[in-house]
């Protein structure tokens, strides 16, 4: 506990004031006991008897309650002496910072039925095998990984994912190619802080995934949205002078389509000829239902013109904040650097176990049994719409992922409002538009069990027939 008597004569009353302060603005709480009058008296330097009358006053003015033989402690009524906090605005952020939304709460209570596209089966995450390999890494003692670690990541890890990648989607890049990340936001942040300055243009597919295009704005670099169709991005709309150019190509978010074989040769054959990059997040191709994957973006770049991205967020959980990209090794060097000057690194014990998990082929068997069961999830939902919403929604094609989408003649804005306050969690087409609004709406079917889908589309239905009687 601070108290600061300098230069002051009354310290009876500049103990009382700065005591009365610490209960009224929260520091010390309802409950908490003060320090014996004598061990205070004696680190302040002061009487005794003059932090006793500071602590009489307090307790007549119901601040404090001595207990017989335990001491003296801040009393419950003292809560609702608060006073409103000061008014005092303080430094204010730069004005492109109030024009960014507000992060989602994540800890808001989770509804009844939730489609939140995006988020998997957290219910069916390994917890039994990922504690005994966290176990097994602080047990062993290794010092190593409770220090400053490699801001390109853990090298049994980045070895992993290389293979992983070269296996499961034909992305062929050695380690020291690999950097590892939080995920695509980072991923984002980190190449445009290496090849992006303020004011420079960044083509990102409208609809899309907001928080890249939001980290770029935050960074004073001007977002272009680029209208994409059942090929793709349209590569011919993409404004002279971009630098940077973000897509979703295997499973575009959050229409879901796939960017088809000529549409990826052609926005290569662009990017080499205007001399910018393509960042390809590749989030959740490891759910794939139906037909054959096409191939990358990296593996058709014979260039050097892709920055490959990919997330265990979707596969495993969002809290491991563990991610990846691909680059150029003309790029490495600086996004290493990037990623040192940021955060450093990821944390250490996490990146070892997920290394092991992957070494004794836990992370290819949990991917093979949550295929199945979103697989199953998919082709529920699919039937379920077609059955009881074709009225007003077309679904889009989709194969693989943990989301899909349908469209509509009009806005349903309404219709998401009215379902969430009733307990299922949607999104509208138009929550990811950059510029134009599409009509429509998306459906996660990773957080929804499958007994729970029927039901909440039933749910959807009826509040759908009530908006329009």
């Amino acid at each position: 506990m601070h108290i600061d008597l300098t230069g002051t004569r009354g310290h009876r009353d500049a103990i009382y004031r700065q005591l009365r302060a610490a209960i009224l603005d929260g520091r010390i709480r309802p409950g908490e006991a003060l320090p014996p009058t004598r061990e205070l008296a004696q680190r302040l330097a002061v009487s005794r008897t003059t932090v006793s009358a500071a602590y009489d006053r307090l307790t007549a003015e119901g601040f404090l309650a001595g207990r017989v033989g335990a001491g003296t402690f801040v009393t419950a009524s003292a809560l609702t002496r608060r006073p409103a906090p000061s008014a005092v605005s303080g430094v204010r952020p730069l004005p492109e910072w109030d024009a960014l939304p507000s992060p989602p709460a994540p800890f808001a209570p989770a509804p009844e039925f939730d489609f939140r596209p995006g988020v998997p089966d957290l219910t069916r995450f390994p917890f039994d095998t990922w504690r005994r390999l966290v176990t097994q890494r602080l047990r062993a003692g290794q010092a190593d990984l409770m220090t400053y670690g490699d801001p390109q990541g853990l090298a049994s890890l980045r070895a992993e994912i290389a293979r992983h990648i070269g296996v499961s989607r034909d992305v062929r890049a050695s380690a020291d190619q690999v950097v590892v990340t939080a995920g695509a936001q980072q991923t984002t942040d980190l190449v445009g802080r290496v090849l992006l300055r303020a004011g420079d243009i960044a083509a990102v597919e409208d609809p899309g995934y907001p928080p890249p295009r939001l980290v770029l704005a935050a960074r004073g670099v001007r977002v272009a949205p680029v209208p994409v169709d059942a090929s793709g991005i349209v590569v011919s709309a993409i404004p002279p002078g971009t630098r940077l150019v973000y897509v979703t190509p295997s499973h575009q978010y959050p229409l879901g389509l796939s960017m088809s074989l000529e549409r990826r040769l052609e926005l290569l054959d662009w990017a080499e000829r205007t001399d910018a990059v393509v960042v390809e997040d590749d989030y959740d191709t490891e759910f794939r239902y139906t037909g054959r994957p096409l191939e990358p973006l990296h593996s058709l770049d014979s260039r050097g013109r892709v920055v490959y991205v990919g997330s265990f967020s979707k596969v495993l959980s969002p809290a491991l904040r563990l991610g990846f990209l691909i680059a150029p090794p003309s790029l490495v060097p600086a996004l290493v650097k990037a990623r040192y000057l940021t955060d450093w690194h990821a944390p250490n014990v996490e990146q070892a176990a997920l290394a092991a998990f992957m070494a004794e082929g836990g992370f290819a068997r949990h991917v093979r049994r949550m295929r199945k069961v979103y697989r199953a999830r998919h082709e529920l939902l699919s039937g379920l719409l077609a059955a009881s919403f074709a009225d007003f929604l077309t679904p889009l094609p989709s194969s693989a992922g943990l989301h899909l989408s349908a469209t509509s003649s009009s806005d349903l804005s309404s219709l998401v409002r009215r379902a969430r306050q009733d307990g299922v969690r949607l999104y509208s087409l138009g929550d990811f538009a950059v510029g134009e609004r599409r009509h429509g709406l998306v459906f996660g079917y990773g957080a929804v069990a499958a007994e729970r889908i029927g039901p909440g589309l039933a749910r959807l239905r009826a509040l759908a027939d009530e908006g329009a009687a």
